[in-house]
């Protein structure tokens, strides 16, 4: 590699050539959707942040720690419509943003990255915070581009227009979720004088809509002959597409299948016109639960399984499917497949819009299955709500009595983000239905404990009133989102329990230093974390105490953080307990 001089700006102050382009790049991103600039400090991103600055149209967030900005972005673009733009620095700042990129990639989730670069010649020379940033990503991202340094020309002006909107397109296109580019820019970095800038593109920006018109949908040939009989529909976690829920019920009432409604779904609460307390009804929400008890697990395993959405996240339920014909729906054309069923007779990919197809199969179905199918089924859900509230109501208070209480008392259309490891599995258990709709969001593609804090926030941001439901290890793994906690529009509840009690259900449960080694206990006094960034505490540790904290936080203000306090043995006991009592109940009679 050699060193080469900067070429010589066309007019004006050099700096200038850098935010003219940086803004023709930026409002390519507006024409694609992008509303949101979530920034952290940094020398080289200046002319992005200077061409930012002209750009009313654009919101700017600074957000100090490069992790945070980039889980707040993922919760921001979660609950939203858009994508969201991220900006750092140049050296290890974007490294910062991997462990939500890779959570973008997998669950989906529209982020454009934009790391400043040190230009060419400085690379590979030794030069201060510099790095190799080409394609840092690798495969975590759907496109990566180096445009090289800024020329101020025409040509190159309309060269970075049309990539800002190809960015934005791509994140949110048929296989949606991130790109990254990178900017090398040269100093001087801050301008010195005047000069005047460019108009706003005349370009109409895009509101990432769609023009309504009807889609219709020729069925793939051969596949109404796969669905007819004992088989069911597994909703697993995705982002929710508009009509989904409603179109898929009405598929399952015409196929007289059940519909296994995953927490993360979209479909789990109520859909518009759709009762989901009936009786009747084709949604299942307790079937962790149902497939633990060997005789319901037997007569209720199906001749076939339609699929929409990632695969199964509960190992009970993964270990119960596989050995089925599938038919797998994913417009992204993910392998969504652990157990290798696509590979079996009888299975089907489809890279269709999973509305559309249901739609499409509802107005013409095959032949519906002998009604007693369903009927076992809504037969084994009805008896399994009922111990479930029977057994609640004389077991030591726990995490399923709190699950409950949430269930019951969060407004309608509020959100509700649970953290991974115990709070999304015991939220699967207790969680029921409920007549009025409530958001469930949670960062299961790749399922870590980072970034939780953050990305509450970015949910509230989008618009989304959220209650943020954590354990002990989640809340202290994102220490730089108390910083943004102050945002709140709703409580963050932290299941204080010690430490990684999910480990307790898991074989490593009683290795030789469990305690020291994967239960992880950490002695921190969390009023004093939340006081020291001005926020609002209240520690609980029984029912009366936390529906008054639940009702203040809903009703009290923003940045409360309720720390309930668990007894962690006794909530093993009571919930082993509980999973002997469904294995043991007649729930087909």
């Amino acid at each position: 590699m050699s060193a080469a001089s900067p070429p010589p700006a066309a007019d004006g102050d050099p700096p200038w050539v850098g935010v003219r382009w940086c803004l023709a790049l930026l409002d390519g991103l507006l024409a694609g959707g992008v509303r949101h600039l979530v920034l952290s400090p940094g020398s080289r991103s200046t002319p992005v942040l200077l061409a930012a600055q002209q750009r009313s149209a654009l919101t700017l967030t600074p957000i100090l720690d490069e992790r945070s900005a980039a889980f707040y972005a993922l919760g921001l673009a979660r609950a939203g419509t858009r994508p969201v733009a991220l900006l750092a620095t140049s050296g290890s700042a974007p490294a910062h943003w991997y462990p939500a990129v890779m959570e973008a990639n997998e669950a989906g989730v529209p982020l454009v990255l934009l790391s400043a670069d040190r230009p060419p010649e400085l690379r590979g020379w030794g030069a201060n915070q510099t790095t190799d940033q080409t394609r840092l990503f690798g495969t975590q991202v759907r496109e990566f581009h180096d445009p090289g340094a800024p020329v101020d020309a025409p040509a190159a002006r309309r060269a970075l227009h049309a990539l800002g909107r190809r960015a934005a397109t791509v994140s949110q296109g048929r296989r949606p979720g991130p790109v990254h580019i990178n900017l090398p820019l040269r100093e001087p970095l801050v301008p010195r004088t005047d000069c005047p800038l460019p108009a706003p593109d005349p370009r109409p920006a895009s509101d990432g809509a769609g023009d309504g018109a009807a889609v219709t949908l020729a069925l793939p040939p051969g596949l109404k002959a796969r669905l007819q009989g004992r088989g069911l529909i597994y909703c697993g976690p995705d982002t929710p597409r508009p009509g989904f829920p409603d179109a898929v019920l009405r598929l399952a009432a015409a196929l007289g299948v059940p519909v296994l409604a995953d927490s993360l779904s979209g479909l789990r609460f109520a859909a518009a016109g759709l009762d989901p307390t009936d009786a009747a009804s084709p949604r299942i929400t307790r079937y962790k639960s149902i497939v633990r008890n060997v005789a319901a697990a037997a007569a209720l395993r199906p001749d076939w399984v339609l699929r929409c959405g990632r695969a199964p996240i509960s190992k009970t339920v993964l270990e119960w499917l596989p050995g089925l014909p599938t038919i797998l729906v994913d417009p992204a054309e993910r392998w969504s497949d652990p157990a290798h069923d696509l590979a079996r007779k009888g299975s089907m990919h489809l890279a269709l819009d999973p509305t559309t197809l249901c739609n499409a199969l509802a107005a013409d179905p095959p032949a519906p299955a002998d009604p007693a199918w369903l009927a076992r089924w809504t037969q084994a859900e009805g008896r399994l709500a009922a111990l479930t509230t029977n057994y609640l109501a004389t077991a030591p208070w726990c995490e399923g009595h709190l699950i409950r209480d949430l269930v019951a008392t969060l407004p309608a259309g509020d959100g509700l983000l649970c953290a991974n490891s115990l709070p999304i599995r015991q939220f699967e258990t207790w969680s029921g239905t409920r007549q009025t709709p409530l958001r469930v969001f949670g960062n299961r593609g790749v399922s870590g404990i980072d970034g939780q804090l953050s990305t509450l926030a970015g949910l509230n941001a989008a618009g989304v009133p959220t209650t943020g439901l954590l354990g002990d290890l989640s809340f202290l793994h994102d220490l730089s989102g108390l910083l943004l906690a102050a945002r709140l529009d709703r409580p963050c509840i932290v299941l204080n329990n010690g430490g990684g009690r999910i480990f307790d259900y898991l074989p490593q449960h009683g290795l030789p230093d469990f305690e020291r080694l994967w239960r992880t206990p950490r002695p921190v006094a969390i009023g004093a974390l939340t006081g020291a960034c001005g926020l609002r505490h209240r520690r609980v540790a029984e029912s009366v105490g936390w529906r008054e904290a639940l009702a203040e936080g809903l009703t009290g203000g923003p940045g409360l953080i309720i720390e309930v306090m668990i007894d962690a043995d006794q909530s093993r006991e009571v919930h082993l307990a509980f999973r002997q009592r469904v294995t043991e109940a007649n729930l087909i009679g």
